[in-house]
């Protein structure tokens, strides 16, 4: 089964991105133009995609780079909210008559799980190279400075804005090309440990899942995956008075371990998303379960951090990567496998 999801998705991953690099590169540069002008990105429908949208363009992960103006919202929102400058980007969701520009990535793929993984591929390739065309606009010559890692086509050199698209493009490829690699290397090595990790799920009692960011959003959509399946699952991430309250009065690393305290029963099972494997407040909360009886199940990034190094997890994946966004692609993969042999 490890390698026909493999297969399927290097091959859904290799042609829909063929297909659609022009595209999204010209699409990159039209939500230059808009943000220049004081446009916002409104995200809607499903709510783990929607937040995760809203998250990686509004946090600047990427070193020198502006936060640009996301929002996640209901369709009832958006109504009230859209402008002519905005543009619209909606996951299952019908917005109706909207002045905003929509944003469409629709991959012509049948299976659900597949689908959400190259849709998220492509949202975080608008996130990434938006950026290349926001430069561009305010420079003669185009320096990607310290994020030149995330243009590898693009340096200082006069540009036009076909030379941009053009390379913007060709970067789009190189990174589909990154992820079906990521994606093979996470679920080839790590096909033993889903495999025992589905096992212990099978037999466990709730799901309690967590992350921080982006692997937040994925913690909501593995527990919307569970709960379609009919398996009793908790999103620790989704109740922001809960989170504010513990990290105002404990603090920032209480946020999960004190949830597990509240839900956590012995049998049951935490997953925890990280891409570095080692941020605080998911560390103590694994150490917290393991205390409770709680099967410990983790995708990391990186080398593992120390979630692998010191074996904090009974069951821990690793997406060998120090690319955030590629890490979380092939940890999308890696759970829709786990919840695939859960079923």
């Amino acid at each position: 089964m490890a390698t026909l999801a493999v297969d399927r998705r290097r091959e859904a991953n290799a042609a829909w991105f063929a297909a659609e690099a022009e595209r999204l590169a010209r699409l990159c540069g039209e939500m230059a133009e808009r943000f220049a002008r004081g446009g916002r990105l409104l995200a809607t429908g499903d709510v783990s995609d929607a937040r995760h949208v809203a998250v990686e363009f509004v946090h600047p992960v990427i070193v020198g780079k502006r936060a640009l103006p996301a929002l996640a919202v209901t369709p009832d929102q958006l109504a009230l909210l859209a402008e002519a400058d905005d543009m619209v980007i909606a996951f299952g969701a019908d917005v109706g008559d909207t002045p905003a520009l929509r944003i469409e990535l629709d991959p012509p793929e049948a299976d659900p799980f597949i689908r959400q993984e190259l849709v998220e591929t492509g949202y975080h390739v608008l996130w990434e190279l938006v950026h290349v065309f926001l430069e561009h606009n305010e420079r003669t010559v185009h320096d990607t400075g310290a994020a030149s890692f995330l243009y590898p086509f693009l340096g200082e050199r006069e540009t036009d804005h076909e030379a941009v698209v053009d390379d913007v493009r060709r970067s789009i490829l190189m990174k589909a090309e990154e992820v079906g690699e990521l994606r093979t290397q996470t679920l080839t090595e790590g096909r033993e440990t889903l495999a025992a990790a589905a096992d212990a799920m099978r037999g466990a009692g709730r799901v309690l899942a967590l992350g921080n960011g982006g692997s937040a959003t994925d913690a909501t959509d593995l527990v919307a995956d569970l709960e379609r399946a009919g398996r009793a699952a908790i999103d620790l991430t989704g109740d922001p008075a809960i989170l504010t309250a513990i990290a105002n009065d404990v603090g920032v690393e209480a946020i999960f371990s004190r949830q597990v305290i509240a839900y956590g029963r012995r049998g049951d099972a935490l997953v925890a998303l990280s891409t570095s494997g080692g941020s605080p407040n998911v560390i103590a909360a694994l150490a917290e379960a393991r205390r409770r009886g709680l099967v410990t199940i983790a995708f990391v990034g990186y080398d593992g951090g120390r979630i692998a190094a010191e074996g904090l997890a009974d069951h821990v994946v690793v997406s060998r990567s120090q690319h955030i966004p590629r890490i979380q692609e092939a940890q999308a993969s890696a759970y829709h496998v786990l919840c695939e042999l859960v079923a």
